[in-house]
């Protein structure tokens, strides 16, 4: 199975490749999509080829990263990214053109489709601010398990997060409890 290039009905899923700064600039640059992301919104397209290199092509073992693209065009309006260490996080942001339209919730599934047979499980979490990430986790079939307040870097603010997760493996009863056990303000909130 190809890891590194998916298909949907509308999107093509794909590595980042060096003619993305641009698109990524666009993206990342954008105060109103970066208000939930865990960085700064990017200053100039030096800074976009800078980021693009260090986070996604020279990062070996990062975990899964793909440009997410629509079909006509190939050019990146977002990003899932899927990290390689115990939480398999998932993440993703997009153009804000395009908000609303399923676009990542397509992109996920397609995401997850393609890593449930090597990983066992997905976590995501959410700032209870932003419903509609939290919208999208419900949608690819995640479950809300608990929240937690954390002090988030490198915007130092108080965040509350609600965390979501999927098995994969038919251990429906697992839970990634390490943000739980990390932070001692945690809840589970009636949803």
């Amino acid at each position: 199975m190809n890891y590194n290039y998916i298909e949907t009905r509308r999107l093509i899923l794909r590595q980042f490749t060096d003619e993305d700064a641009t698109a990524l600039f666009l993206l990342l640059s954008d105060k109103e999509v970066n208000t939930f992301l865990p960085m700064f919104p990017l200053k100039n397209k030096a800074e976009a080829r800078t980021y693009l290199y260090d986070k996604y092509i020279n990062a070996e073992n990062n975990g899964f990263y793909y440009a997410v693209c629509l079909k006509e065009n190939n050019i990146p309006i977002g990003y899932v990214h899927v990290s390689n260490d115990d939480s398999y996080d998932l993440g993703y942001a997009l153009c804000k053109e395009f908000w609303n339209n399923g676009i990542i919730t397509e992109a996920c599934i397609a995401v997850l489709n393609t890593l449930k047979t090597i990983i066992p499980y997905i976590t995501a979490t959410h700032d209870v601010n932003n419903p509609g990430s939290g919208r999208v986790m419900q949608k690819i079939g995640m479950k809300y398990r608990y929240s937690y307040k954390e002090d988030w870097q490198p915007k130092n603010i108080l965040v509350t997060f609600r965390m979501y997760q999927l098995n994969f493996d038919g251990q429906e009863n697992r839970i990634y409890k390490k943000y739980w056990e990390k932070y001692p303000i945690h809840f589970i909130e009636n949803i």
